[in-house]
């Protein structure tokens, strides 16, 4: 990117909203910095939306799920949650309504700013050249412009993480892949045998593109196959 991507971080403890403000400014980030749902929403107002949201789950009136779940009612922004719970619960409901990732508290700055850099490059502006796929002929995927059309040439709207989820499938259909290669494709980093990311983004994404055609298959204590028929146009 040659610009300076814009990060809007929203958390109400004041100390650990500093300490991301100025270490994220070091990092070569523009950011902004808010301690609610009404911040953010004063800042997309006023600067338009942001390249990313660091959103802490914790927080005074409008928690973090609400906003998350407002957000993706009409907005792809990327979204990284932070939370102090240590129940998997939060993390996978704030999966389940769109966000790209999670971090839980206590973390280290510098791997958050790797987790945001990761989303970053699958979000970037793809090539001019198309990648475009036909699924079993009633599936239209254009992964560069990020859009999905079904059959009645109604769009499906998918958040940043899912797309990268379905283009693994489009580029491997037919073979089984583990959670661990999902997860070290898609996220840039290993998983954990406890992590129910993976599942959880192939059940969002099995709700938006699939009818009766079961396109995502289980594979038990193997991972998952995409069993549609893939054309590149």
């Amino acid at each position: 990117m040659n610009r300076r991507p814009h990060i809007v971080v929203i958390e109400d403890d004041i100390e650990i909203r500093s300490l991301l403000r100025d270490h994220l400014a070091r990092e070569g980030f523009r950011v902004d910095v808010g301690d609610g749902g009404a911040s953010l929403d004063r800042f997309r107002a006023t600067f338009g939306e942001p390249d990313l949201i660091v959103l802490d789950i914790m927080l005074p009136g409008e928690d973090g799920l609400s906003i998350c779940r407002r957000l993706r009612a009409g907005s792809r922004v990327p979204i990284l949650l932070l939370t102090a719970r240590g129940e998997d619960v939060d993390r996978i409901i704030g999966l389940e309504m769109g966000a790209d990732d999670y971090l839980p508290k206590p973390f280290n700055p510098r791997e958050l700013v790797a987790r945001i850099r990761a989303i970053l490059r699958r979000t970037e502006a793809p090539p001019l050249k198309s990648r475009r796929f036909l699924v079993n002929a009633t599936l239209s995927v254009n992964l560069d412009r990020r859009n999905v059309v079904d059959a009645d040439g109604t769009p499906i709207t998918l958040t940043s993480a899912e797309f990268e989820l379905l283009g693994c499938f489009l580029a491997r259909p037919n073979r089984v892949l583990s959670r661990g290669q999902l997860m070290d494709w898609t996220r840039g980093r290993q998983s954990d045998p406890l992590d129910r990311t993976i599942d959880v983004q192939v059940s969002r994404l099995r709700k938006k593109i699939e009818r009766d055609d079961g396109l995502i298959k289980t594979v038990r204590n193997a991972g998952y196959i995409f069993t549609g028929t893939v054309k590149e146009t």
